[in-house]
Formats: structure tokens, sequence, C-alpha cells
């Protein structure tokens, strides 16, 4: 008794505390749109964050290089005992007691102390004033590659997350057929056990059943990769469900003026990119060059200095120390005049490695161009296969009702069932690869029209 007591009392804490571990253990299941997986990508995806903080890195850049036109300023101290101080000959002349020898006698005092401040500015220096001219050129090359960066992973997120709509279409498909193949089944059982059927073709449509199911279960494990790749992609955790809605295949129209476009390479940021490199490679020069420039600069120094044969020296005169003040001011004047031809040589390297840039910069515009010409191409004859293949879908399914109902009939022989639901199914699988074909296209005359970012708000 004591123990069914014990039971009602406990048994609705446990099942209390079962609901709230079911609820903390369910994750929340993200919808995930384009547009929403890219705006995703861009803000937790490593390429784009590492975009980011090299951009942020060249700010500081930017501050290293101008802080070697601003004023250099630095402190020091010193405290030196001498047990041994360096000896100085005077001239015979100069000895008292033995005249003409010579006579060393030792200068300086045992303790030394020196608290100073020294600060220099540069005046001219021309590998300064090229520097800061290279800084701001540096952020906006940063800039641009973090655009390129970006560009690339929304053409990365968009492929793969089409591949999940495509293989999830297909398994769409598969699902009708083992309906279809389902009902077959049913009436071909029913004419067997009523004695009009043969026991062969039960079997028949079993094997079909079956690989159809199989080819189910690698199409889930297939979509269940992709989806995992996108969200290695995006920056989600891999264990984070998601659900990509369905595609809607009758919005997919391309404007004909939108392929008749002509496109201008130097708007893509692959050739901005390069055009900005070749600007830094050419300050790069200047800068080599300012090898040749003199460089003139201010300097001023003030010291502190303290002398004694006693320690501490920090007392005055009556302690046996001496203190007194030192100051420099100067310009400072370095004039090159010759080192070997090493600037030179410096020079013409700098002027090979324009060049070679040059010469990328000539194959991106070829490689832009390229890509154009094929993607309008590929999607012109993407929509035309498409078109061809939703007809042969939709005539595939007129013939298999045609043989199914003629099978029902007893008109049509169950091998010309099962072949008009396999050429339905082929139909429908053409159909789905003709659309990711057309999806890819899609995407590649995007990008080779620089809109690539238009996607995110598609």
């Amino acid at each position: 008794m004591k123990i069914k007591i014990l039971i009602r009392r406990v048994l609705p804490g446990v099942a209390l505390l079962a609901l709230f571990a079911a609820k903390a253990g369910a994750q929340e299941v993200r919808k995930l749109t384009l547009p929403d997986a890219i705006r995703y990508a861009l803000e937790n995806y490593t390429s784009a964050r590492k975009a980011k903080l090299d951009l942020e890195n060249a700010g500081y850049q930017i501050d290293e290089v101008r802080a070697k036109a601003l004023p250099q300023v630095s402190g020091s101290g010193a405290l030196n005992y001498n047990p041994l101080l360096q000896l100085s000959a005077l001239p015979g002349e100069l000895n008292p007691t033995n005249p003409g020898q010579t006579l060393l006698v030792a200068f300086g005092q045992k303790w030394n102390s020196n608290i100073g401040v020294s600060a220099t500015q540069a005046i001219f220096d021309q590998s300064v004033f090229t520097g800061l001219k290279a800084a701001k050129t540096t952020r906006e090359f940063y800039q641009l590659n973090s655009q390129l960066t970006e560009e690339n992973i929304i053409e990365q997120v968009a492929v793969t997350y089409y591949n999940v709509l495509v293989q999830r279409q297909q398994i769409s498909d598969v699902d009708s057929n083992i309906a279809s193949t389902t009902r077959s089944r049913t009436i071909i059982a029913g004419l067997f056990e009523s004695g009009l059927g043969k026991e062969i073709d039960v079997d028949r449509t079993d094997v079909q059943l079956s690989n159809l199911r199989s080819q189910r279960q690698q199409l889930l494990n297939t979509v269940v990769q992709y989806e995992n790749q996108l969200k290695f992609y995006i920056g989600m955790p891999i264990s984070a469900p998601i659900e990509v809605p369905d595609m809607e295949t009758a919005e997919m129209t391309v404007n004909a003026a939108e392929l008749s476009d002509t496109i201008n390479s130097r708007t893509r940021t692959e050739y901005r990119v390069l055009a900005k490199q070749a600007d830094l490679l050419r300050l790069q020069k200047q800068n080599v060059k300012a090898a040749y420039y003199p460089s003139l600069s201010f300097s001023g120094s003030y010291n502190y200095q303290g002398l004694s044969d006693k320690f501490p020296i920090a007392g005055g005169k009556s302690g046996g120390a001496n203190w007194f003040d030192v100051g420099t001011v100067g310009l400072n004047l370095k004039i090159p005049l010759f080192n070997g031809n090493a600037t030179r040589a410096r020079v013409r390297q700098a002027e090979i490695e324009i060049k070679q840039l040059e010469e990328d910069i000539r194959n991106t515009n070829l490689n832009i161009d390229l890509e154009n010409e094929n993607a309008r191409t590929q999607i012109r004859n993407s929509l035309i296969v498409l078109g061809n293949q939703e007809r042969n879908v939709k005539l595939a399914e007129k013939v298999m009702n045609n043989t199914q109902n003629n099978f029902n009939e007893g008109l049509a022989p169950l091998t010309d069932l099962i072949e008009s639901q396999n050429q339905l199914a082929t139909s429908r699988n053409s159909y789905t690869a003709a659309l990711l074909d057309y999806k890819l296209a899609e995407i590649s005359l995007i990008k080779s029209k620089g809109q690539l970012k238009t996607l995110i708000n598609k």
C-alpha cells in the first residue's frame, strides 16, 4: 500500500521532468530559404569571417604606416658602475713629478647615471609618403577581396542548396512511382488470388517495389549528405535540423532581354581585385625607387646625468654627486650614393611582377567573357531541354495511365505496364536532372553579370 502511494506521488514529478527534458532535447527546426541560407553564411562561414578579419587588420596596417610619419619619442635610463676607470695618456710636459714621462690619468667617476628622452621627426622621406598611399590602397584591396569571398560563398551555397532541392524532387518522383506500382501490385495480387493471374507477375511487381524503395533510401542518404554539406558551407552546426522549402518550378523563367545584356568585365569583382593588386605593385615599385631619394629628419634629445664616486648618487654636491643637463637638437640628412645597383635590381623585379599581373588581368578578361558566353548558351539549352523533358513526363504519364487501364481490362500484358512505369520514372529523373542543370546555368549567368548578391533578396 505504501509503495502504491509513493508511486502516485513520485510519478507526476517524473513525468514532468521527462517532459521538460524532451523539450530541452528537441531542437527547433530552422526553415531555410535560399536568401536565409546566404545571409546566414555571410555571417557565420569561416571564409567570410576571415575576410572580415583581414579587412579589420588592414585598418591596423594603415595605422602602422601612418605612425612612421608621426614623431618617434623614446625614453631611456641607465645606472653604471665602473670598477676600472679608463686611463688617458697626457704629454710628459704635464707631469709635475717626472717631467717628460707620459702621465696616465683616470678620468670619470665610479658611478654614473643618465635619464633622458629623445625624439625624431621625418621631414622628407619618400618611402613614408609612398607607404601612406599604399596603406589606403591595401584597405581598398581587402574590401574588394572580402566582396569576392562573399560572392564565392553565395555561389557555393546556391549550388549546394539547389542540389538539396533536386534530390528531394527525385524522392518525390520515386514516391509517386512507388504509389502507382503499389496500386498495380494490389490489382495483380487480386487477380492471382482469384485465379486469373500468375504468381510470377506478383513477384515481378514485388521486385520492382523493392528496387524503388532501395532507390528511395539511397536518395534519402544523398539528401542528408547535401543538407550536411549545406550546413557546413553556411557555418551552421551539423547537428542542427533544417527544412528546405520546395522549389516552385513554375517561376523558372528567364527574360530574353537579360540573356542579350552585354557585360563589362571591368565591373566584375575578380577584375577589380586584380586591378587593385596592380596598383599595389606599382606603389611597391615606387617604394623601392624611394631608396634613390635623400631623406631629411629632425632629432632632439634631453638627458639628465649624474656622476659620483659613491653610491647612492641621488644626493647633491654635498654628498659627492654632480648632476647636470645635456641637450641636443639637429637635422639629419642622408644622401644615397652607391649600393652596388641593388636598388635598380629591386626596381626591375617589381616591374616583372607588374607585367606578370597584367597577363593575369588579360587572362581574367578572357575567362569572364568565356564564362558569360557559356552561361548564356547553357541556360538557353537548359530551357529547351527542360521544356522537352516536361512534355516527355506528361506523355509518359499519359502512356502509363492508358497502359494501366488496358492492363486492368486484360488488354495489355504486365510487361507493358512495367515498361510504361519505368519509362515514366526515367522521364521524371531526366526532368529533375534538367531542372538542376537549369538552376546551375542560372547561377552561372548571374555570376557572369556580377549580380550574385541579388540572390540574397530573391
